[in-house]
């Protein structure tokens, strides 16, 4: 796969990591290609997977969720990942969930109201569902950046 993306493919992911919203005419002029070419490359990586979605970040705090918190879940087994996942998803604050070596079975994130809606969904939903058999949370005093990978562009190659 990344033997398919060129250097031309790099510099448009760059742009487009830092603002989305970047017009393609901004980035034609960049890259020093037509608008039509940045409209064909971005299509073509959204058709390889390269890209996997688009739209807003959303301050949480400006919606009353001033909590930001990552919990450590332990499995009673492994196996039991896909079925409490499952369960995690029909939990609307929890926001991301993966899979982990380590410690954890499962690293999820989610935001609350609160430090009492915090313990609410702890313990009335997270701790009651099936397989999981503890928890340990981490509250997020403040997001310090978010970013995503840089790609290193090699400055010989035009693509």
């Amino acid at each position: 796969m990344l033997d398919k993306v060129d250097n031309l493919d790099k510099k448009i992911l760059n742009i487009i990591m830092n603002n989305a919203r970047t017009p393609s005419k901004d980035i034609a002029i960049v890259c020093g290609v037509s608008r039509a070419a940045i409209h064909q490359r971005i299509q073509r990586l959204i058709d390889m997977g390269v890209i996997v979605g688009s739209g807003y970040q959303v301050n949480h705090k400006k919606l009353g969720y001033n909590t930001c918190t990552y919990v450590g879940v332990k499995l009673e087994k492994g196996s039991l990942y896909r079925d409490v996942v499952v369960d995690l998803e029909k939990i609307p604050e929890v926001v991301e969930c993966h899979f982990t070596t380590g410690p954890y079975s499962l690293l999820i994130k989610l935001y609350a109201r609160d430090n009492q809606h915090l313990m609410e969904l702890l313990n009335n939903h997270i701790q009651h569902i099936q397989g999981v058999t503890e928890t340990e949370t981490l509250i997020s005093l403040e997001k310090s950046f978010s970013r995503e990978i840089k790609l290193e562009v090699d400055p010989n190659r035009r693509r």
